[in-house]
């Protein structure tokens, strides 16, 4: 394909418990940095979609793996999310369920959150106290106490949080989150801090209900000790695998082996994703995508403070 390195434009959403940190003097509760929808801004695919170039590119694009299971649609989607209030307790389907509630063209949500950045006392929602049987958590989602039953957890910088398709949560405020997830948005709101229901916020109880599992407990890992110059795999599912990148004075060298895109979003510093006359230029939250079809690549560091990055991919 034409461009090994494609650099594209976030999708920007702003809802009621969004926050300033994102874009500084704007309400922005979301950016979708790698979304089907994002614009390219550089080389001979500049002004197509991603989800367009996918189409077009397939292979060379997505890797082989992602083809397996999603044709050439791309298979994932990575946000950013300031959390100044409480976000919804909400579960999402599994790919069957979601097929069979939503439309054969749906896809389940199963996802994993790194967090960015998080206050001191700051928490999120990831499953059901133990104990709480199925009558009983049915009854209070229908109820509005679902907020008693649920399992909460004190986070921080550099905690990692698994989230299988099932799994009830809810981020709290003071957090900033890397998110990536299904190549889905389908949520079933569950419950919303007594905020009054109207379009776009809804809630999605009998559905809930149907999805939810009481036995799953989001995995929270703590924060992983770091070399200088390190890469650490810190989820690996069927659907995604996600690292942490880092490097401090040199370049890291990496490679898709064919097999998957690579998507690299700086979360500190600032850097360069490197592959032959191709370079792409980042700042502080910002993506490039690597084609599957690039191969080897170097990811490095500029300025004296070195950078840190997380790589979303679909690999084996």
């Amino acid at each position: 394909m034409s461009n090994k390195l494609l650099q594209l434009v976030p999708e920007y959403r702003d809802y009621v418990w969004g926050g300033q940190r994102l874009r500084p003097g704007t309400l922005t509760a979301e950016a979708w940095v790698v979304y089907e929808n994002d614009r390219i801004v550089n080389g001979p695919l500049a002004g197509k979609t991603l989800g367009e170039a996918a189409q077009e590119c397939g292979a060379a694009l997505l890797g082989e793996n992602p083809l397996r299971r999603t044709g050439t649609r791309f298979p994932v989607l990575i946000k950013l999310l300031d959390c100044n209030e409480w976000l919804s307790v909400q579960v999402h389907p599994n790919d069957e369920q979601a097929a069979q509630m939503e439309g054969p063209d749906q896809f389940g949500k199963t996802e994993a959150w790194y967090i960015l950045e998080a206050q001191e006392n700051a928490k999120l929602v990831a499953g059901v106290r133990a104990g709480t049987t199925a009558d009983v958590l049915a009854q209070s989602m229908r109820d509005g106490t679902i907020a008693d039953h649920v399992e909460y957890h004190t986070i921080r910088t550099g905690n990692t949080i698994f989230m299988p398709a099932g799994t009830l949560h809810a981020l709290g405020p003071g957090s900033l989150v890397y998110e990536v997830q299904e190549t889905s948005d389908l949520t079933y709101r569950i419950y919303d801090w007594g905020r009054p229901q109207r379009a776009g916020r809804m809630l999605h109880i009998e559905q809930s209900i149907a999805v939810t599992n009481p036995q799953a407990t989001g995995q929270v890992q703590p924060p992983v000790d770091l070399q200088s110059t390190d890469q650490r795999q810190l989820v690996q599912c069927p659907y995604f695998t996600l690292e942490i990148l880092v490097a401090q004075t040199t370049a890291l060298n990496l490679d898709t082996r064919g097999q998957s895109f690579h998507a690299i979003t700086l979360i500190e510093g600032q850097g360069a994703i490197e592959c032959g006359d191709e370079r792409v230029t980042l700042h502080q939250f910002e993506t490039g995508l690597v084609a599957a079809s690039a191969r080897s690549y170097q990811l490095r560091p500029i300025g004296p403070h070195g950078l840190r990055a997380l790589k979303s991919s679909v690999e084996e």
